[in-house]
C-alpha cells in the first residue's frame, strides 16, 4: 500500500501549468464507517466541500492536518499524516479516489469511534478505492469558489526532463509526457499466484479510474498473516477486506477481479501517494508517464 516516494521531497524539475480546468469541491458532503485495516478499529470519515484555493485537509478534533507530502511520517505498509502530535493512517485509497476524481478541495473529518483519539485510520472499506468512487458519484462535484465567490483555474506539474528514484531494490522513473500514464510492475516470486506483473494505462479521464484501478483492492502474502499480527499490523484484515495468496495454496479468497489485481492496486497506492505533492487546490499527480518497480508494500 505504501509507495516508494520517501525520498523524493526534494525539488523537482517541474512547471507548472494550467489544466484548462476549474478547481472542483463535492456538490455535499459524503460519509463512510468502517473498521481501520491495521488499528481494528472503527472510524467515521465526513467529506465536506471546500472553498476554492484550500486544497484537500484532514480535520481531527478541529486540527487541520493538510493532505501534503511535508507532514508525512514513515510507516510499515501505510501511508501516514503527522502533526502536532496527531496521526492519521492507510490515507492513501480514499486520496486516490478524490485526486483521480478531480476533487480539488475538501474538509475531511474523521474520528475514532472506538478507542485513541489522536492516533486514527481511515477505513479499509473493501480494500479497494471503489467506495469511495461511488460516495463522490453519488453526490456529484461542482466548481469551488472562495470566500469572494471567485474561481480558480487548477493546475498541474508537468515534468520538464526525466526523473529518477530508487531506493533499495525499489525504482521509480518518470519521463516528460503530454498526458499522464501509470505503469507499475511487482515482483513475488516466493507466491506463484502472485509473481511478476505489470499494469499500464493512461489515465485520460477518470472513468478509466474507476472501471480500471480503483475496484482493486490490496493483498497480502497468507504464511506472513501472523508475523504482521504480533507486530500491531493488519489488526482489521480479513478475507473481506484484503486479497490473500499463499505459497502453496494460491488464491485463498478468490475470484479476482483482475488477472493483475495486486499490480492494479499498487497503481491506486501511487496514485493516492503522489496526490500529497498538491497544493492550495492544484493537482499532485504529475503530468508524465510514471513508472514504478517493487515499490513498498
Amino acid at each position: 500500500m505504501k509507495t516508494c516516494f520517501g525520498a523524493s521531497k526534494s525539488a523537482s524539475p517541474i512547471s507548472w501549468r494550467s489544466t484548462g480546468k476549474l478547481q472542483r469541491t463535492l456538490a455535499c458532503c459524503i460519509e463512510r464507517s468502517g473498521v481501520g485495516l491495521h488499528s481494528g478499529k472503527v472510524s467515521r470519515v465526513r467529506i465536506w466541500p471546500h472553498l476554492a484555493g484550500e486544497g484537500r485537509w484532514f480535520d481531527l478534533h478541529s486540527n487541520r492536518i493538510p493532505a501534503s507530502i511535508d507532514f508525512v511520517e514513515k510507516s510499515p505498509l501505510c501511508t501516514t499524516l503527522l502533526k502536532n502530535g496527531l496521526r492519521i493512517r492507510t490515507i492513501e485509497h480514499l486520496l486516490s479516489a478524490l485526486e483521480a476524481n478531480g476533487v480539488d478541495n475538501c474538509r475531511i473529518q474523521i474520528e475514532n469511534l472506538d478507542g485513541e483519539e489522536e492516533d486514527v485510520e481511515v477505513p479499509i472499506l473493501d480494500g479497494s478505492a471503489m467506495e469511495w468512487v461511488k460516495a463522490i458519484e453519488e453526490v456529484g462535484l461542482e466548481v469551488a469558489k472562495d470566500t469572494h465567490g471567485n474561481d480558480y483555474k487548477k493546475v498541474a506539474p508537468y515534468l520538464n526532463e526525466p526523473v529518477h528514484l530508487s531506493r533499495n531494490d525499489s525504482s521509480m522513473i518518470a519521463f516528460p509526457s503530454s498526458n499522464i500514464r501509470i505503469s507499475v510492475g511487482i515482483d513475488f516470486p516466493q507466491v506463484p499466484v502472485i509473481g511478476c506483473q505489470w499494469f499500464s494505462s493512461s489515465l485520460g479521464d477518470d472513468s478509466v479510474y474507476n472501471k480500471q484501478i480503483a475496484p482493486a483492492r490490496t493483498f497480502c502474502i497468507y504464511e506472513e498473516v501472523e508475523k504482521m499480527q504480533k507486530a500491531g499490523l493488519i489488526k482489521g484484515g480479513s478475507y473481506n477486506n484484503a486479497l490473500v495468496g499463499s505459497r502453496s495454496r494460491g488464491w485463498m479468497n478468490p475470484p479476482l477481479r483482475f488477472e493483475e489485481e495486486p499490480a492494479r492496486h499498487k497503481a491506486l497506492d501511487l496514485i493516492g501517494d503522489l496526490s500529497l505533492f498538491a497544493r492550495s487546490g492544484s493537482q499532485g499527480l504529475p503530468v508524465a508517464h510514471i513508472v514504478a518497480y517493487k515499490t513498498e508494500s
